[in-house]
């Protein structure tokens, strides 16, 4: 690759006076655009001709990665690879040109989806009734807890406002009963990685009757099944609340639970992780909350859509795709996968809680200190043979966290070549550390400065500043 005409941005290929495009002359009446909405000066567009730009674009678009031409182990967002047929359903035009404002009459086809889809998430998930209108996992949350509120205040229960959450949750879920306007109540975990149910009950014996319920992720944060469900619903029901399930790693308990049979009230589905389109890139994403009996009297009108609607056709494909007999091999799957990676490197990188995970698990780093090699560095180097990092530095009970997720898909041949690149970096951070550290030496863009970037970004491009240079 050319790196003068493909490695810069597009106005530094600009050349005055060159053109992309050849228009005919226009059969408008002249018309004189008002003063207040003409620019000052002209905008400081790229000048390009077309072969240019093409090229320019297309050499760029191969740098993006994703599930579809590479692993993509993100630990706690279940990047699994998103099946042809459910891009073909969601593409169809009598679906993919739908306006949210046509008239009902018109778009029974896609009622009839949504009412069908509505029915499968209650019979995977123990859910007597679900909403598809949130927009992402996030805003599921937060339709979630407003049931939740409103249950409370319908019962004129209004002291009811603390909700408790342990310190592994993700962090969306203190931040959503913030915005729900709900105060925190932090729950310990033990040494094990699993919920505290002693300093549980301290605080609701403390707080008894100002608790409007508990949010949990099960399996949590660190991929552990919470063995003491049963009793940390009774506990949580005894005195009044009602719990949460967050849906975000319901990846691994398809076919083997039900969050509705655990005890949970109310719960979201990130539909976007665990039933197909993988959500890199910020989006797009679909948060179906499900309740209870009863509890569905207190949906909020959180949207007066049907959330993403294209999203939501690409998980009803991928679960009439699998079907009932096969949909149960999914969290078994994923199970395994994990546990292989994990019990195949464990013996160089550090495993701060050993036992059976599910679908995901965590590394506290290398286990060899004494080379000074970060899991930053470890991230960065995986980018050289060709792999996406899995999450790091989250979460934040461990110091050097690498979290990593294989999914369900991924065959033992791809899986055993990660390993071996692990192993190799393992060995590399012993033998030439220094070369780690500096990592990725392969990528069009060398290691950047992070705290810099967060701080000060550079958003547009300046022109000056390029002359000058």
């Amino acid at each position: 690759m050319n790196n003068k005409l493909y490695g810069n941005l597009i106005f530094e290929l600009s050349k005055e006076g060159r053109r992309g495009y050849s228009l005919p002359q226009h059969q408008c009446e002249k018309y004189k655009i008002p003063q207040t909405l003409c620019r000052e000066k002209d905008a400081e567009l790229p000048e390009c001709d077309e072969l240019t730009v093409v090229r320019h674009y297309t050499n760029h678009s191969a740098n993006n990665f994703g599930v579809n031409n590479g692993f993509y182990p993100l630990g706690s967002c279940t990047m699994k690879y998103n099946p042809c047929i459910d891009e073909e359903m969601a593409a169809q035009p009598a679906f993919r040109d739908l306006h949210p404002l046509q008239p009902a009459t018109t778009v029974a086809g896609a009622k009839e989806v949504c009412h069908d889809l509505e029915q499968l998430l209650c019979k995977l998930t123990g859910m007597d009734a679900f909403t598809l209108k949130p927009y992402a996992g996030a805003h599921g949350e937060l339709t979630g807890l407003m049931v939740m509120r409103g249950y409370h205040e319908s019962r004129h229960d209004d002291k009811r406002t603390k909700v408790l959450i342990p310190d592994s949750a993700h962090g969306t879920n203190p931040a959503s009963a913030a915005v729900c306007g709900l105060e925190v109540l932090e729950v310990k975990s033990l040494v094990d990685g699993t919920i505290d149910v002693e300093d549980l009950k301290a605080i609701i014996k403390e707080q008894r009757e100002e608790i409007a319920g508990m949010m949990m992720t099960n399996p949590n944060t660190l991929g552990l099944f919470e063995k003491s469900i049963p009793e940390i619903a009774k506990l949580v029901h005894d005195c009044g609340g009602l719990m949460y399930y967050d849906g975000a790693n319901l990846n691994p308990m398809l076919g083997a639970c039900r969050p509705g049979d655990m005890g949970f009230d109310v719960m979201h589905v990130n539909v976007h992780k665990t039933f197909s389109t993988p959500h890199g890139g910020g989006g797009p994403g679909a948060g179906p909350v499900g309740v209870k009996a009863g509890l569905e009297a207190f949906f909020p009108a959180v949207s007066p859509y049907e959330g993403n609607f294209a999203v939501l056709l690409r998980t009803y494909a991928y679960i009439l795709s699998l079907g009932k007999e096969h949909i149960k091999e999914v969290g078994p799957l994923a199970t395994l996968n994990a546990n292989y990676i994990k019990e195949r490197l464990k013996d160089l990188y550090l495993l701060p809680i050993e036992g059976l995970c599910k679908h995901e698990f965590v590394f506290d780093g290398l286990a060899d200190k004494s080379t000074g090699v970060t899991t930053m560095d470890v991230a960065k180097r995986l980018l050289d043979y060709g792999y996406h990092a899995p999450t790091i530095y989250f979460p934040l009970l461990f110091h050097e966290s690498l979290m990593i997720e294989p999914t369900e898909n991924e065959s033992k041949e791809t899986i055993d070549s990660f390993i071996e690149v692990m192993r190799k970096i393992a060995q590399e951070a012993k033998e030439q550390p220094e070369e780690l550290k500096a990592a990725p030496h392969r990528t069009p863009i060398g290691r950047v400065d992070d705290v810099q970037a967060a701080k000060h970004p550079v958003v547009t491009y300046q022109q000056m500043l390029h002359d000058n240079n």
